[in-house]
């Protein structure tokens, strides 16, 4: 009789084991079926967009022709002003709005062209009317109407659509 109660319990502790285990690889399969359908929706959503993509061509070039460029200036425009100024100098950073990549390429070949007749035109200005909003704006204007000129006199084909200040210190 003691071998028969041996047996019960040794019995009723492998059927808790087996539970056990069949509990974890069901749990394991769903975990592995449920990472297999997101990746799999994962995959068709990207290949959807990369075949809609393709097939409109023309839509992405588009986009990407509409996307904005920048020209930046490598260094800041620093003037001084007369004495006798309520302010000593004028340090500028700038950045040019540009109509497609070419434009950009020709700014950077130029640039100490653009820096010479910036400087010139920032010279020409009085610091009381660089203290207010419309002698900045007036600046912009005129730096715009430079740079176009010269890339007009250059012969270079581009368009500069806007002048950025992206610094502006007065001392």
């Amino acid at each position: 009789m003691a071998e028969l109660d041996l047996d019960q319990d040794g019995g009723g502790g492998g059927k808790l084991a087996t539970k056990k285990l069949i509990i974890i690889i069901v749990a394991g399969l769903l975990l592995l079926s449920a990472g297999g359908a997101g990746v799999y929706f994962f995959m068709k959503g990207s290949s959807n967009e990369s075949h809609e993509e393709s097939s409109d061509e023309p839509k992405a070039h588009k986009k990407a022709a509409n996307m904005t460029l920048y020209f930046d200036m490598s260094k800041a425009l620093i003037v001084d002003f007369p004495k006798g100024s309520p302010m000593e100098i004028v340090q500028i950073a700038t950045s040019f709005v540009v109509a497609d990549q070419e434009t950009a390429d020709a700014l950077k070949k130029i640039e100490p062209i653009l820096r010479n007749n910036l400087l010139l035109i920032i010279g020409s200005q009085s610091a009381d009317s660089l203290a207010t909003t419309a002698g900045k704006e007036l600046l912009r204007k005129a730096m715009l109407d430079d740079v176009t000129a010269t890339l007009y006199k250059l012969k270079i084909h581009g368009e500069v659509l806007e002048v950025l200040f992206t610094s502006f210190i007065m001392q």
